[in-house]
């Protein structure tokens, strides 16, 4: 599965982004789409993710802000982002998981998100 991100930009504190991530085959059977994100002198962590029947989990710190969604019909999933905050700014990747006898994951280039204040 070979995946690309884009939407990425610099927008001011307040502002909304969207970012789409596309994939390269059908997603309607991949179990798992998420977007991660990984700001200068941190770790990657978890931001969204979505499950094939659109379970949806975020975390604590974009819950009411960010929107995780996926359109089958356009192989792709998408993170609205609003009332974004300088703390948001990082590196977006979005990650495919495929279950079946263990996890297998792919990942797309990353996306630059800057907020400023």
């Amino acid at each position: 599965v070979q995946l690309q991100a884009s939407g990425g930009g610099l927008v001011q504190s307040g502002g909304s982004l969207r970012l789409s991530c596309a994939a390269s085959r059908s997603i309607s059977s991949i179990n798992v789409m998420g977007w991660y994100r990984q700001a200068p002198g941190k770790q990657r962590e978890l931001v969204a993710t979505i499950s094939s029947a659109s379970f949806t989990n975020y975390a604590d710190s974009v819950k009411g802000r960010f929107t995780i969604s996926r359109d089958n019909g356009k192989n792709t999933v998408y993170l609205q982002m609003n009332s974004l905050k300088p703390e948001d700014t990082a590196v977006y990747y979005c990650r495919a998981d495929l279950w079946g006898g263990g996890t297998t994951s792919y990942w797309g280039q990353g996306t630059q998100v800057t907020v400023s204040s």
